[in-house]
């Protein structure tokens, strides 16, 4: 009993930073039907940005979470501008999925030149010695994890439902049109959501670095994973994103204790294509229906 209670938390762990990172996806999902494929990249920025204010700096943890959160929204910005808005008004998907790779690319390679190919450690802000609840070892990081990963995605959507900024975002997402006729700024709203989308991954960056190890590949295989996660739980559905991450997290858990470490990855993009074949809109998402 005591091990699968210490699986499960590690599962819940790891799911709450993937279904973070796919919560990014869906807030530009829904607002411009595109996503950034350089989510992880941002991820890994936010990590290394947030261990340079926290090591050099001396800004301590707080300070690291605000730098990457600053560093994330300017990358929103940077690529919604550059990337995004270019394609929207081309109408082009070609060209914004080969944008924001190449974005990413860019920002590995320019981390390399930054900050090295080695990778570093990230100090823990609570300590790396393990805390024992009924017989369960827990590391104080991973508690940090899921309890700022459920603060931020239900901030988001409180946000999103009691706020004039949030309600515009709501529009914008169920009718692009209808929003601009009544008055809302739908290019500003597609920007923000792309802001808030990148600053969220940015401090996910600084969330999961003291549990792994701050690099400029980092965010590759994170972000990767995290796309998995929105397009099984639907990419137009908050609770789809959280339930996909719990999955996915708990699955590579129970894999790596019970099957083999080098399985690990396999059962989240068996579970994508299985979903993909059963259900192409996800476990929570809808049908969309175009009219002609």
């Amino acid at each position: 009993m005591t091990d699968l209670l210490q699986l499960i938390l590690s599962g819940v762990a790891l799911g709450m930073i993937y279904a973070l990172l796919a919560f990014g996806y869906n807030i530009t999902f829904s607002t411009s039907r595109t996503i950034n494929f350089a989510q992880g990249e941002f991820l890994m920025l936010g990590a290394l940005t947030g261990l340079t204010a926290a090591v050099t700096w001396k800004l301590g943890y707080a300070g690291a979470l605000f730098a990457a959160a600053i560093v994330g929204c300017l990358l929103g910005v940077v690529l919604e501008k550059a990337a995004i808005a270019p394609a929207l008004k081309t109408r082009s998907a070609v060209s914004w999925i080969l944008a924001t790779v190449a974005l990413g690319i860019i920002a590995r390679n320019a981390a390399e030149r930054i900050w090295g190919t080695d990778d570093a450690r990230f100090p823990a802000p609570l300590g790396d010695d393990p805390l024992t609840f009924l017989g369960v070892r827990v590391l104080p990081q991973e508690l940090l994890v899921i309890g700022a990963a459920a603060l931020i995605m239900s901030g988001v959507e409180l946000f999103r439902r009691k706020s004039i900024w949030g309600k515009a975002v709501t529009a914008v997402a169920a009718d692009k049109d209808a929003a601009a006729l009544m008055g809302i700024n739908v290019p500003l709203v597609i920007t923000f959501s792309f802001v808030l989308s990148s600053a969220i991954a940015a401090v996910s960056g600084v969330l999961v670095a003291p549990l792994t190890l701050a690099g400029a590949t980092m965010g590759t295989l994170l972000g990767t994973k995290a796309y998995a996660v929105a397009i099984v739980g639907g990419l137009q559905s908050g609770l789809g994103v959280l339930v996909g991450g719990l999955l996915l997290g708990l699955s590579e858990q129970f894999t790596a204790r019970y099957v083999s470490t080098g399985y690990k990855d396999t059962p989240g993009f068996v579970l994508l294509i299985f979903i993909l074949l059963v259900k192409p809109s996800g476990l929570f998402g809808k049908k969309s229906i175009k009219k002609v």
